[in-house]
């Protein structure tokens, strides 16, 4: 049986990468950038403006000179201008171009106004360049501003923009299909019997991807017969990059999935994984490379596993660059016997020294998904010893951060 790091590892080589497409900027928040992205030009194009006031020449400023004519005014967006007189000041509006032969700004909270002159007030020390953005200060002209990798921020639109593109290449996002299998599930707003539980799993993998920006996502919810979930399984393989199965892959009578996809000619990678939660996950490749998951149908089961596996490989299908990752300490002693991987639910917390704590947040079982309700995400406790006291620092896994 397969330790969680080794899962990982066989997941990671057996996926495949998905294919890019170019697409307009106002849609690429969220994509992962497939491509350089390059300055236009110098970043400021010209020596920029800082503040409100005058341009002057500091060498008449530092010789004593505090009354300047104002020759004229110049606002962001106005084509440069030159200082003609050093005597004299040109009005500047933040923004603005600096103008040619001069080389402070004084702002103008400094100033006096009178009758087209401005007295700069007694006392007032500056020095040269002074409120000045210098041409090129934040990055030359073919610079390269984005590497390929990068999970596209608003901040990202803005910095593509600047370099002038209207369309950036991105990964395609994948078409993932999820399917909850079981007699016993019945979707929320419909008729219950007692003997029945409602359909929670589906809705809540498919809220996990789109809050990753997975958004082609369709639910499937089948029976426990085989005839059936080869059909629709089949059908479900031939529109999807990923195939997400929740249910029916432990050692029940009822537990069909692991022969059906077998039958469909999904190769098994791997067959269980030395944790707890969701020791019985399943993974494997269909006939055209799709990646299919089939997760426990316990719910915090499939919620770790797919947190834990389903997430980090479709962003490397994406070509996102691996995040680091992140250790928390934990709040309290914690003893686990099993000799597992344990993957413990948290509520993350500030210590009052700025620390990280994980403060354990325990299910009753696999099937108490209401208590992963104000979770910030899981732990993960190896399995090499059973008891991990406060203070330990152990890696996070934060539900909405792979």
């Amino acid at each position: 049986m397969l330790n969680s790091s080794d899962a990982s590892l066989a997941i990671a080589e057996a996926i495949r990468p998905l294919d890019a497409e170019e697409v307009l900027l106002a849609r690429a928040v969220g994509r992962v950038l497939r491509q350089s992205v390059c300055a236009e030009r110098d970043q400021p194009p010209f020596d920029r403006v800082m503040m409100d006031g005058i341009a002057v020449d500091f060498g008449e400023l530092d010789s004593g000179r505090r009354r300047f004519r104002v020759a004229a005014t110049l606002h962001a967006g106005d084509p440069e201008q030159t200082l003609s007189d050093r005597t004299d000041c040109i009005e500047v509006m933040t923004g603005a171009v600096l103008p040619h032969d001069s080389d402070c700004v004084i702002p103008v909270e400094r100033l006096a106004a009178d009758n087209g002159f401005v007295t700069v007030e007694d006392g007032y020390a500056t020095h040269q360049f002074r409120y000045i953005h210098k041409q090129g200060t934040d990055y030359r002209k073919g610079s390269e501003i984005l590497a390929p990798g990068n999970t596209i921020s608003p901040m990202d639109i803005a910095v593509i923009a600047s370099c002038g593109l209207s369309r950036v290449l991105t990964s395609r996002i994948p078409t993932v299909r999820v399917i909850s299998t079981g007699n016993e599930l019945v979707e929320a707003g419909s008729p219950i019997e007692p003997h029945q539980i409602r359909l929670s799993n589906g809705p809540a993998l498919i809220a996990m991807l789109a809050q990753q920006g997975f958004e082609d996502c369709a639910h499937d919810h089948l029976i426990d017969e085989k005839a059936l979930l080869a059909s629709r399984i089949d059908a479900h393989l031939s529109a999807a990059d990923v195939l997400i199965l929740s249910g029916g892959v432990s050692m029940g009578k009822a537990d069909f999935v692991p022969q059906v996809l077998a039958d469909l000619g999904v190769k098994k990678i791997f067959h269980k994984v030395s944790q707890r939660p969701g020791k019985p996950m399943w993974f494997g490749l269909g006939p055209d490379q799709q990646a299919v998951f089939a997760l426990p149908g316990n719910p915090v089961s499939s919620l770790v596993c797919c947190r834990q596996y389903v997430l980090p490989a479709l962003h490397r299908a994406s070509g996102r660059r691996n995040r680091t990752t992140e250790f928390a300490e934990l709040a309290e002693t914690v003893k686990f016997d099993a000799p597992l991987t344990f993957f413990l639910p948290v509520r993350i917390h500030s210590s009052d020294s700025g620390v990280l704590m994980a403060v354990p947040a325990s299910t009753n079982t696999s099937g108490d998904f209401a208590a992963l309700s104000g979770t910030d995400g899981y732990v993960e406790l190896a399995q090499q010893t059973n008891e991990f006291s406060s203070g330990c620092l152990v890696p996070l896994h934060r539900w909405d951060a792979p």
